[in-house]
């Protein structure tokens, strides 16, 4: 297996310049996911039709222009691709071929990339673990604990070195959350950076990428938001021209077209103010001692890098937790409607039945939303340039048929195990996981990095060296 476990970026240097075809990147990553997709059930659908795709993209003129070229992707089965089923995690949607890509896939074909196949999650994407009716997506680290969700095959396939990218979303931590767990790094971008969802659950969701190297988030990042300077980002820490082999014909057809060439290596030192919270939750939500630990283990290695670091004592105010709470379930009701009862899982009717009840009295989130949006988050930041803090509060849950449970136990999996990501989705910041240690019970940490509007860059650069000095590792048995 030559190419399966590279990075994106490899692969589609190898790909530009000759040193392999596309052909043999998507058959080897399909032998690859043949064999170990069983394990793991990350995909809904394998789409063997990929081969010819990679043949006729061998064929293109401007094959040696492509950032992404050759470099299979999965795609979450929420987003559009065209000539498939959209379901969405449930059986209750139609099985109608899509007519068309959605724009983010459209804008990764366009720069090369290869849609392998479509990858499962919960129904309706509306909870943080990965079961659905299309199968129980578990953990590469652990198959016995969940992947997380809802981007949950995203992630664990991105773990299991069955492909590079993955392209998922995010409504209240649904990239972040099974990114941490599965030891993968993955971006939410700030409010109408990347194009979003049809279902964007009243702007609360944001669609982004998933990886296993800075280099590789930030590359699919540019390329989601059709801005090249995001593509050095995890270089420098902030937006710059693109240097080979960024090329920047992909994103405006008018621009300049650069030649590719080796990327020197990085990356660069830069200076932030960085806040750190290994225990932001109110009381009631303790964060598992181990995450704190690495919380701070990830502040001293930026401290170390040059950046000013301090730790932040405050806790998220009491108000947000409900109000969070109150508008999943809300979107809960508003995201089923429509669809058959009958066809959906206990859960997802439990769901949305209490957010119904909850929308009766105007008890839907929204007051607390408006709040936090409007000076509550930016007070709390306290003028950090990034925050550092926990994403998951406990190791993930069991990998089981949550979907056939009711409302409280699925109310509490979900609270207990990732409060701390929906706040950024509730006031629309950038957020971002990186994997930084391992558990004592045999599972990946990933740390939470969180920026005002606009900081991606400074998120894609405190990851690199982050992941710098906290080298990626492969679950035993995916290296």
């Amino acid at each position: 297996m030559l190419w399966a476990g590279r990075s994106a970026i490899e692969i589609a240097t190898a790909v530009r310049q000759g040193e392999v075809t596309a052909v043999t990147v998507v058959e080897e990553h399909l032998r690859v996911i043949a064999e170990r997709e069983p394990r793991i059930e990350a995909f809904r659908l394998v789409r063997e039709q990929v081969v010819e795709e990679a043949q006729a993209l061998q064929k293109r003129r401007d094959l040696a222009e492509l950032p992404l070229a050759g470099v299979p992707v999965a795609v979450k089965d929420n987003l559009e691709v065209a000539g498939e089923p959209t379901r969405h995690g449930s059986a209750a949607s139609p099985d109608t071929p899509a007519t068309g890509d959605h724009e983010t896939v459209a804008r990764l074909r366009a720069a090369g990339a290869l849609v392998i196949g479509l990858t499962n999650l919960p129904e309706l994407g509306l909870v943080a673990v990965g079961d659905s009716a299309y199968g129980i997506v578990r953990n590469p680290w652990n198959h016995e604990r969940t992947a997380g969700g809802s981007s949950s095959g995203g992630a664990a396939a991105v773990a299991a070195g069955m492909v590079p990218l993955a392209l998922g979303n995010d409504g209240l931590g649904s990239l972040r959350i099974p990114g941490a767990a599965c030891g993968v790094l993955a971006v939410k971008p700030g409010t109408g950076l990347v194009p979003a969802p049809a279902q964007d659950w009243d702007g609360l969701t944001e669609n982004g990428p998933i990886a296993t190297t800075a280099a590789d988030l930030a590359l699919a990042l540019s390329v989601l938001a059709a801005d090249p300077s995001l593509a050095e980002a995890w270089r420098t820490g902030r937006r710059t021209d693109p240097s080979p082999p960024m090329l920047r014909s992909v994103w405006a057809d008018d621009a300049e077209v650069w030649q590719p060439q080796p990327p020197p290596p990085g990356p660069e030192p830069f200076d932030l103010r960085v806040a750190y919270a290994p225990q932001p939750l109110p009381a009631g939500l303790p964060v598992d001692k181990e995450f704190q630990a690495a919380v701070r283990a990830a502040a001293e290695t930026l401290r170390v890098a040059g950046h000013t670091v301090v730790e932040h004592d405050r806790k998220l105010p009491t108000w947000l937790g409900p109000a969070t709470v109150a508008t999943w379930l809300r979107q809960a009701a508003l995201t089923a409607g429509g669809l058959d009862r009958d066809r959906l899982e206990r859960r997802t009717r439990s769901l949305a039945r209490a957010g119904r009840a909850l929308a009766a009295v105007r008890a839907d989130g929204s007051r607390g939303r408006e709040r936090w949006r409007a000076y509550g988050a930016d007070q709390w930041f306290d003028n950090a340039d990034a925050l550092v803090m926990p994403v998951l509060a406990t190791v993930p849950p069991r990998a089981e048929r949550w979907g056939e449970r009711g409302l409280l136990r699925n109310l509490l999996v979900n609270v207990r195990f990732a409060p701390g990501a929906g706040p950024w989705n509730m006031c629309g910041w950038p957020a971002l996981t990186v994997p930084v240690a391992t558990h004592s019970g045999g599972l990946p940490i990933g740390v939470q990095l969180v920026a005002p509007p606009g900081g991606e860059p400074h998120l894609l650069g405190l990851a690199a060296q982050l992941q710098a000095a906290h080298p990626l590792v492969r679950p035993p048995g995916y290296a």
